[in-house]
């Protein structure tokens, strides 16, 4: 039930979804807008016929396009209904077969009312049709639907003729005329274009030549034009026969030009309504570039917002960092793993010193923070750890007295709880590196000669454990 329209109850085509939640073909929707002013779905009312809502009424622009049911119809597995026809594919393939059908019912074109098989209607328009029978304007001579081709009868009239078939603008008519005007093109040539003989140089397979003759339409009919015209201009003058030249009568020059100058003005037209077509796709194509330019903007537009929110989370992140790592009460213990990579890097000079996260001697107090240099600095480079004290520009340095006068004291922890290493040192109320910060963070100062490096790798002691070794730090 729900592939059928709300409206027809047929196969649903090219569907929509009210806001109601019903679907209806997209041509049966338009004919009921148009025909209904205030249009309410008929699904509805036979649902509830007292229940009234703002989503049952029908509106092209509160339609939507449902391209999933789409989807789903164009897979279904059908069979062609014509008696005799064992054609079984999926939808989307079914409309192309109906209009190739050998077994398909058609009415005959001609409109004498029968209603035959496609693959009998040559065979009716040849022997059946009443109406297929055309009579000379100027002899009054018939002629019967056997003679499809162009005839020039004693009067001199060239008279035109349907082909087996309907035609239809565009390419069937192009090969109508083309066929009449070229009695002596060969039909058995299917690898080329049948309008080889007016200058189409175009080889193929049918399913290429098929394509080939969809999208050449309009260098085919300027083909044609050109081969008419001149074959009107070599009207103009006396035709040459078998035995010499024969004089044409006016009369029949006249009907032959104006048979040519009709065929002229119908190509002319057909090339009309091509070009305005053309027109049509470029107008649309330009409106579609302007919103894909529109897209592209609003894309470029989120792209700038959420790099400005991936920013602000990792600003966030790195403050939560902080908050968790944080110490208020000037004891901080630092954690640094990878110590063997890390020993390496200050040696070769990668990494020459690591600096360790801010901590406070208060919650409103000084903002400090540990350099270390694993592989030494000063005095004591290439031979012993050197750890040194700074002090950071904080938050609350106008409250504080300066300069720095507490007591630091250092610990390296032995993880076997046996012997720490411990220094400590009093401040240089001289040294600007315990004056209050005028930069980000002052000049380092501890202990240069903080630990031998052969003691620190030493394995009669737990400094360095699972590649992790423990500073500590108090603050009196």
């Amino acid at each position: 039930q729900k592939y059928l329209c709300s409206n027809c109850n047929n196969i649903l085509k090219k569907a929509l979804q009210t806001l109601c939640g019903h679907r209806y073909c997209s041509a049966c929707l338009s004919w009921i807008i148009r025909n209904n002013k205030n249009a309410i779905c008929q699904k509805c009312k036979e649902e509830d016929p007292s229940t009234f809502s703002e989503g049952s009424l029908l509106a092209e622009e509160r339609a939507f396009g449902d391209t999933a049911i789409n989807k789903e119809i164009s897979e279904l597995q059908v069979h062609c209904m014509s008696l005799g026809c064992g054609w079984s594919g999926t939808m989307k393939n079914f409309e192309e077969h109906q209009s190739l059908c050998e077994y398909a019912l058609i009415p005959c074109h001609t409109g004498c009312g029968h209603v035959v098989m496609r693959k009998k209607l040559a065979d009716h328009l040849e022997n059946g049709c009443v109406n297929n029978v055309t009579t000379c304007p100027t002899c009054q001579r018939s002629l019967s639907s056997s003679e499809y081709q162009v005839r020039t009868w004693d009067c001199g009239l060239i008279v035109w003729r349907q082909t087996k078939g309907s035609l239809s603008i565009g390419t069937g008519l192009l090969y109508f005329l083309f066929s009449q005007q070229n009695l002596s093109a060969p039909s058995s040539h299917k690898d080329r274009c049948r309008f080889s003989e007016v200058g189409c140089s175009f080889r193929g397979s049918k399913e290429k030549m098929k394509e080939h003759e969809n999208s050449a339409v309009g260098t085919h009919m300027l083909l044609l034009l050109q081969n008419i015209k001149q074959l009107k201009t070599s009207l103009c003058t006396p035709a040459k026969a078998a035995n010499g030249f024969v004089p044409q009568s006016e009369l029949s020059l006249e009907s032959k030009l104006h048979v040519f100058e009709n065929i002229v003005a119908v190509l002319n037209k057909e090339v009309e309504t091509s070009n305005l077509e053309i027109m049509a796709f470029r107008r649309q194509s330009e409106l579609d570039q302007n919103i894909i330019r529109g897209l592209e903007l609003k894309i470029a537009e989120l792209h700038r917002c959420l790099m400005q929110k991936d920013a602000g989370l990792s600003s966030l992140h790195k403050c939560l960092l902080f908050s968790e790592q944080a110490s208020y009460d000037g004891v901080f213990l630092w954690k640094i793993t990878d110590v063997g990579r890390k020993l390496q890097d200050s040696v070769t000079g990668r990494t020459v010193s690591l600096y360790s996260p801010a901590f406070y001697t208060a919650k409103y107090g000084y903002k400090v923070c540990l350099r270390v240099y694993l592989n030494g600095d000063g005095t004591g480079r290439g031979t012993h750890l050197s750890l040194f004290f700074v002090i950071m520009k904080g938050d609350y340095d106008a409250l504080l007295p300066w300069p720095f006068r507490h007591k630091v004291t250092f610990m390296l922890l032995d993880q076997n709880n046996r012997e720490h290493i411990i220094d400590a040192f009093r401040p240089d109320l001289t040294s600007a590196s315990f004056q209050r910060p005028v930069n980000e963070m002052n000049v380092a100062s501890g202990c240069p000669m903080f630990l031998p490096l052969s003691k620190l790798q030493s394995p009669k002691f737990a400094y360095v454990k699972e590649d992790t070794l423990f500073l500590k730090c108090i603050i009196e």
